[in-house]
């Protein structure tokens, strides 16, 4: 299993914002978290990269707690792609994807060694974003950033790949070419990924499962097929909704926003969500 989370908790100084969320990545799985606003999609990407260290549970990276591994061995295994990534200064596009050969070179080695050269080229051409190479990053516009970026994690040559909201800047011709561009590394290299998604109709066409999370709690996991129903679309984001069948699978349509479920009725929902679909 590349990543498993086991009853994890988690959040920042001692508050836990998510409680006792177990779910596992197979090799060439797509698990997308999705949920409200606040709901702590983010926050459990930020656990399973190692940037949050638990509160409780933990965290197995190809078995292996996580936290006990070196930064090394983890960036040799997994990759993300942060909402917000930091610019760095004066380096091109070449330059800032070539960065993604550290961990696989010994640290006195500079010059790329042929597989790094061959990984770099590939991750530009995934990424269409070679006619680019020699141009600084700062000059990049946000779409061609973001593919940039992605560039970097994937020169990685990871087996499990994380994206926090990897679609925000980009227009939906690019979603839509990002997105088939990690469904065939998916497929055809057997890569792990776990998106963040606040599109729900893009996480149903890509993904093979889907964690929905309220109040950061484990609402349901399962196949889009499974999870996508008008009662749990309503209990977690709080929305009426027709769903059809489409040549891209099962596709959402808000039809109007409905109450909130009362505190007593989360925590009776959840328990019984989570005794049927916890994995």
């Amino acid at each position: 299993m590349p990543l498993a989370a086991h009853n994890l908790s988690g959040g920042y100084s001692q508050r836990p914002i998510v409680q006792a969320i177990n779910l596992a990545v197979e090799a060439g799985e797509w698990l997308s978290l999705v949920g409200a606003n606040g709901s702590g999609k983010s926050t459990v990407l930020r656990l399973l990269s190692r940037i949050l260290k638990p509160q409780g549970g933990v965290v197995r990276l190809a078995g292996r707690d996580i936290h006990s591994l070196s930064p090394t061995a983890i960036a040799q295994n997994l990759a993300l792609l942060p909402q917000q990534q930091t610019l760095p200064t004066g380096l091109t596009v070449q330059q800032l994807v070539s960065l993604g050969r550290s961990p696989h070179q010994p640290w006195w080695q500079w010059d790329l060694d042929a597989e790094g050269h061959q990984r770099v080229a590939q991750a530009l051409a995934w990424t269409e974003i070679d006619p680019y190479r020699d141009r600084p990053v700062s000059e990049l516009s946000g779409g061609e950033r973001q593919r940039a970026f992605l560039a970097l994690a994937l020169a990685q040559n990871p087996q499990v790949l994380l994206l926090d909201e990897p679609t925000s800047f980009l227009d939906i011709h690019y979603q839509l070419q990002l997105l088939d561009l990690l469904k065939r590394l998916n497929r055809e290299q057997g890569l792990s990924i776990v998106t963040v998604l606040h599109d729900i109709n893009l996480a149903a066409r890509y993904c093979d499962l889907i964690a929905m999370l309220r109040q950061g709690h484990l609402w349901v996991i399962g196949t889009p097929r499974d999870v996508l129903t008008p009662n749990n679309l309503r209990e977690v984001f709080q929305v009426e909704v027709a769903i059809a069948s489409t040549p891209v699978g099962p596709q959402v349509f808000p039809l109007a926003a409905s109450a909130p479920t009362s505190q007593h009725g989360l925590a009776t929902d959840l328990n019984l969500q989570l005794t049927t679909h916890d994995p």
